[in-house]
């Protein structure tokens, strides 16, 4: 109560005078109101009106010249009045009481408002003097002389003298004279402006009251109901840490009165669990959460190759909108949650670039440049959220993919640290590797090795060129062969395995490899109908290696010429054999024989004086030659002819030439 009472008597309440009536009109000074209820307004005095009464009273008290005098001449012409006497007089007297000490003289301003200030006190003095004097008269005459009259009083004849009456000085009741009904209208219209703007006033405090009680009321159901959908959601809440500078000694009051919202992975490093933390906002916040570390940056990935034509190609990843939802703390949380990860990745691929060894690499700030292969460039950046939408529009979708490929991929990477770091924390033994030593005196140590990001990512671009490589050359023997009329079949895997088998390759226990496997089947035929297979086996895995598989052997390929002539011999040899096949069939009347002469790259059928030799040349076309020897009369004869890619299919030309061979003399 006594609060309350300080609150009210500290309000000021001001009373606002009333300029316009109720039409609006200014309304005038009143400066006298006559018994018949008639107003006297002050005149309205114009401001030229009045500069010019100062201005002509002041050259009439002063004189015309005053301004063209100086201090003396101004000082010798004031005039010696009664006035001026006794100013004298009064400062001769003030100089006598203050010890001789000389003061300046008055001047006439001064002393017209002092004699202004005086004479109404001297008149009130005149007037209770006169009225004093009167009483002491009229009390004198009443009362029979005695000696205790007044000496210098003149001698009066008492019988001259009247006796007043005795209630001449008797108590009377004097009742205040009813007021004027204009200014009692007048002043109820002042008192009640005062009252309305005082209770404008006050309706003003208790609204702004009403709104801030209503306002923090607001803002903490919403902080509670914040809170338990947090919690119902799985994110870690815990105490707040006390603000700076509040005691904590002994007896102090240490609840905290506020939530820490954590959201950083549990085996992430001290620094970015610091950063993954937030608050659930309080007053002056327009945003539910409060993060006050949060940097608001999106991890880039960018791959810039060039096409066979020169022309650069640009893509980078897609970002997914977490506020899109609906739910405006989910989706906040998850939005800082991938910021805090992209940074945490980023930190993770400038480690493991520095131990990178078969690239070359720029590391600034917040930028990482890799060249992975001859003719792709990637690039991890963390950039604005702006930027980001600047920079990913009109994009390739199948470039789009293999970055959004590589930004998921390294959060898979991610995650494979973190259980290799729990493991490592709870001493399991599948996180530690025998440290190799020279010397077996010693011991051999266990080592903690980290689960590298940024090897993984660089192995499947340079997996990615070399596959398109191989393809390429590849197909250019399957070209030729088609060209030529060859039936061929060409089969071409990058990935052998299915999603499950390539993350537990890359992700898992696994070799941290990506496989694949071709086959070029020539003359398309079931391996069932001939003796031998006709078909190229190749087998590769990343980032660059390619094993083929033949019927003879097993052989690692090691660079790209090595890959075109194997392609090329085995190609050749698969259509020599197809040649004798085809040979052995027709000439089986004749009991021809075919064979394939290895040495000399060539097949080779006779039968009854006839030698047939056919060699068979894959360059940039398929050549074909055949040479026919002939010996009937002891005599030689040789005819060679030569196949034209083109005219029709090789198989066909082979048929045509045996047919007129065992058909001719």
């Amino acid at each position: 109560m006594h609060m309350l009472e300080s609150t009210g008597s500290d309000i000021k309440l001001s009373l606002e005078r009333p300029y316009k009536d109720d039409l609006g009109r200014p309304i005038p000074t009143v400066s006298d109101i006559t018994a018949d209820g008639r107003y006297i307004f002050e005149p309205d005095e114009q401001p030229g009106t009045r500069l010019a009464e100062n201005l002509r009273r002041m050259f009439e008290e002063r004189g015309l010249d005053f301004f063209d005098q100086d201090e003396e001449q101004r000082q010798a012409s004031k005039p010696a009045t009664d006035d001026h006497a006794a100013a004298s007089q009064s400062r001769d007297n003030v100089s006598k009481l203050s010890g001789g000490q000389n003061t300046e003289s008055m001047s006439p301003e001064a002393l017209s408002n002092l004699r202004l200030e005086i004479l109404p006190q001297l008149h009130i003095a005149l007037g209770e003097m006169t009225l004093a004097k009167d009483v002491l008269t009229l009390y004198a005459a009443s009362t029979s002389p005695g000696p205790a009259s007044v000496p210098s009083a003149p001698p009066t004849d008492p019988s001259s003298v009247s006796t007043p009456p005795n209630d001449i000085l008797a108590s009377s009741s004097i009742s205040k004279p009813p007021p004027i009904p204009s200014v009692q209208s007048f002043n109820a219209r002042l008192v009640a402006g005062g009252k309305d703007e005082a209770l404008r006033k006050a309706s003003d405090l208790f609204k702004s009251a009403v709104i801030s009680v209503e306002r923090g009321h607001e803002v903490g159901a919403r902080y509670w109901v914040d809170a338990l959908k947090i919690r119902r959601r799985n994110w870690g809440l815990a105490p707040a840490p006390l603000p700076l500078g509040i005691p904590t000694g002994r007896g102090a009051d240490r609840t905290t009165k506020d939530f820490l919202i954590s959201f950083g992975l549990s085996e992430s490093s001290p620094v970015f669990r610091q950063r993954a933390t937030g608050q659930l906002a309080t007053h002056g916040s327009q945003e539910p959460l409060i993060f006050p570390l949060r940097q608001r940056t999106v991890l880039c990935i960018n791959i810039k190759t060039r096409d066979a034509s020169g022309t650069e190609i640009t893509a980078c990843n897609s970002l997914t909108n977490e506020l899109e939802d609906g739910d405006l703390l989910q989706g906040t949380l998850r939005e800082a949650q991938r910021e805090v990860l992209e940074q945490e990745i980023f930190s993770l691929l400038i480690r493991d670039a520095s131990v990178l060894p078969t690239s070359s690499v720029r590391v600034s700030e917040r930028l990482l440049v890799v060249e992975a292969t001859q003719d792709t460039e990637i690039r991890f950046e963390l950039v604005e959220r702006d930027v980001f939408e600047a920079q990913a529009s009109d994009i390739d979708p199948i470039s789009r993919a293999k970055c959004d490929l590589i930004y998921n991929f390294l959060h898979l990477l991610l995650l494979r640290e973190h259980s290799h770091r729990r493991l490592v924390r709870i001493g399991a033994p599948e996180a530690l590797l025998p440290r190799p030593h020279a010397d077996p005196a010693f011991p051999s140590a266990p080592v903690q090795p980290t689960q590298a990001l940024l090897q993984p990512v660089i192995d499947l671009l340079q997996y990615e060129y070399f596959c398109i490589r191989v393809k390429a050359e590849m197909n250019k023997i399957v070209q030729i062969l088609r060209r030529a009329g060859v039936p061929v079949k060409f089969h071409f895997d990058t990935v052998g395995e299915n999603s499950t088998g390539v993350l537990e390759s890359l992700i898992g226990s696994g070799t941290g490899r990506i496989g694949g496997i071709t086959v070029i089947r020539i003359d398309n035929r079931r391996l069932i109908q001939c003796p031998r297979s006709r078909s190229l086996h190749f087998t590769f895995s990343s980032p660059s290696s390619l094993v083929a598989h033949l019927s003879q052997a097993t052989l690692p390929v090691s660079s790209i010429p090595q890959l075109v002539q194997l392609l090329r011999d085995e190609t050749e040899q698969c259509l020599l054999q197809r040649i004798c096949e085809m040979g052995t069939e027709m000439s089986e009347r004749l009991s021809g024989t075919w064979v394939v002469d290895m040495p000399m790259n060539r097949a080779v059928g006779k039968w009854d004086g006839h030698t047939l030799t056919f060699s068979v040349v894959c360059e940039d076309d398929l050549q074909c030659s055949v040479s026919r020897l002939v010996r009937l009369t002891g005599q030689e004869e040789t005819i060679s002819r030569t196949y034209v890619t083109g005219s029709t299919t090789m198989f066909s030309w082979i048929r045509e030439v045996i047919e007129l061979s065992l058909t001719g003399p």
